[in-house]
């Protein structure tokens, strides 16, 4: 709820004057029975035709002055709603980008997906409810009750009786399907995930002939969603024909006594009319009840899957400011041990070195020695679990993040690429970058020549994930953008392996060349990518076997020397 009041803020006008014209609306509308049943019982029984016309007149006045009110709360309603999903959508995005790779694996991409656009539009419908009938069915309920009463106090009786029966069935029917709504959504993210999958995934599929398992699959996770979906909707669709028996039901008692008072002389037939119309409009208000009920359930599922989100702290936060040290390593691992999940498995254990500035660090392993690992901690995108990282000597943490990022340019292993052009692709997280400085980039980056024989060359348009480009052009397309940025720091965390050896000497050659200071980390399973750096860790199993020259360690470690040898990089030397 605090978060719907929030993201409704600069909007409390139209959060208020809606449902207040609503009000006067359905005032109008509990006036209407009243005056038809004086037309019946003075003009009609009297014979006044002028009064028959003046209150027919008022009575056409009430609905269109109530239709009019009408209009403009549904207009709030509408502004007021849309621009709560506006101001929620942001909100929850914005967060979402603040969270760590942890918390977003929690939640899964799907998940979040699913809570960025279902749930935030079953919220948004549910504010712009509340707002145009949140006060109307209530008012009309009680006011028909109320206006029974005043007509005859026997006969109101039966609205007394009726009306708590009828919310005990909305009551009993909602208790019931707002968990089932729950297991709804979470049935829709288990299917957005599996589309995600297979869609990103076609390839494999078909290369594995898996297309009809999966589809499979898919079908099994839609049956299982479809079946709860309509066991759910069985039991809602059972809301209006049992709030229609009940209250067809209570309008044959009022007439069946109804007729009685009226032959004792006790109540008029008008007033019989009017009470009818009451419980008419209370039957009408019920099943929009009834309707909104099954859509706040929704909205309430909704909203709790987006609290959930939204109350997660992130575990990376800002420092409050990081005092450097001019003489301090450019990098420095101080006794750092590293698990992804609490008491789990440790996936780096007591690392430590120090990187001087302007020098290039090698890492290489066997897969699942921790080599990425390492790049994520130095890109903080977890914290250590001991030990301290230093960046200029100065703790990790205590640098505010955009300044810490500033200072690191990252190349994961899978390039990202975004829809887009060239010009923009490259220009991420740099202050509007001229050209030249883009061009030198994709020099640098061994990708200035296929930028070059593109028809727009920057302005060539990138696909979604980069997909009208080949492994290679996206590799060098992801360490050009990283240069761009002149970071302090380049991780190139095994983003040369879609590219040849030529092309992976040249660029290495290049950015010796363009190192202007800059300290450079090369993580890969190529020793041939690695071997001129001027500090090289040899991780196994989450620990540091061996450091040092390319030629110390062929000399100290058997590890190193292995890798080396299944690589025919010793072969090569001979030679």
């Amino acid at each position: 709820m605090k978060y719907i009041w929030a993201n409704l803020k600069g909007y409390y006008k139209e959060v208020i004057l809606g449902p207040l014209f609503k009000l006067l609306e359905a005032v109008f509308e509990l006036l209407i029975p009243l005056v038809m049943a004086n037309i019946i019982d003075i003009g009609i029984k009297t014979g006044n035709t002028s009064y028959i016309i003046r209150h027919g007149l008022l009575m056409l006045l009430l609905s269109i002055v109530g239709a009019f009110f009408a209009v403009i709360c549904q207009y709030y309603a509408a502004k007021a709603a849309g621009h709560f999903g506006r101001n929620l959508r942001k909100q929850l995005y914005h967060h979402i980008m603040q969270l760590s790779e942890t918390e977003t694996l929690r939640f899964s991409s799907s998940g979040l997906i699913t809570r960025l656009s279902n749930d935030t539009n079953q919220l948004q419908v549910g504010v712009n409810m509340v707002i145009r009938l949140g006060i109307r069915i209530p008012l009309l309920c009680l006011g028909s009750i109320v206006m029974a009463i005043y007509l005859n106090w026997r006969l109101g009786l039966i609205f007394l009786i009726s009306t708590p029966v009828i919310i005990l069935i909305l009551y009993l029917i909602m208790k019931y399907t707002l968990p089932r709504y729950s297991e709804i959504q979470q049935g829709q993210d288990t299917l957005s995930r599996l589309s995600t999958e297979n869609l990103e995934g076609t390839r494999v599929i078909r290369a594995f002939s898996r297309q009809e398992q999966e589809a499979g699959d898919f079908h099994e996770a839609g049956d299982a969603l479809s079946r709860l979906m309509i066991r759910v909707g069985k039991i809602s669709a059972a809301l209006n024909p049992l709030t229609t028996l009940v209250v067809n039901i209570a309008i044959i008692v009022i007439i069946w006594f109804g007729a009685g008072f009226v032959f004792q002389g006790n109540i008029e037939a008008g007033q019989i009319i009017a009470l009818v119309s009451y419980m008419n409009q209370t039957l009408l208000a019920l099943i929009v009840a009834a309707n909104l009920i099954v859509l706040f359930t929704r909205a309430l599922a909704s909203s709790r899957r987006i609290t959930e989100v939204l109350d997660t702290k992130p575990e990376i936060t800002d420092g409050s400011g990081a005092t450097e040290d001019t003489n301090a390593p450019a990098l420095q691992f101080d006794h750092v041990s590293f698990a992804y999940h609490r008491g789990g498995q440790v996936a780096l254990e007591d690392i430590s070195y120090r990187v001087e500035r302007g020098q290039t660090l090698g890492i290489i392993g066997g897969t699942g020695s921790g080599k990425s690992s390492m790049a994520k901690l130095i890109g903080r995108n977890y914290d250590v679990t001991q030990g301290h990282i230093l960046i200029n000597g100065a703790d990790m943490k205590d640098y505010p993040l955009h300044a810490l990022r500033a200072k690191i340019g990252s190349v994961p292993q899978t390039a990202a690429l975004f829809s887009g052009t060239v010009r923009y692709n490259l220009s991420l997280g740099a202050d509007a970058p001229g050209d030249q400085l883009l061009w030198q980039a994709l020099k640098t980056a061994q990708g200035a020549e296929f930028v070059e024989s593109m028809p727009r060359k920057l302005d060539t348009v990138i696909s979604e994930g980069g997909k009208n480009l080949s492994g290679g052009q996206r590799q060098r397309l992801s360490i050009a953008r990283a240069l761009v940025r002149r970071p302090e720091i380049l991780i190139l965390d095994d983003s040369t392996s879609a590219l040849d050896y030529a092309t992976d000497a040249a660029l290495r050659k290049a950015l010796l060349q363009d190192s202007q200071g800059r300290t450079t980390i090369i993580i890969s399973q190529r020793a041939a990518s690695i071997k001129h750096a001027d500090l090289i860790l040899v991780l196994d199993e989450g620990h540091i076997v061996g450091s040092g020259s390319h030629q110390r360690l062929l000399e100290t470690n058997e590890v190193y020397r292995e890798i080396c040898l299944s690589q025919g990089l010793l072969e090569q030397e001979v030679s």
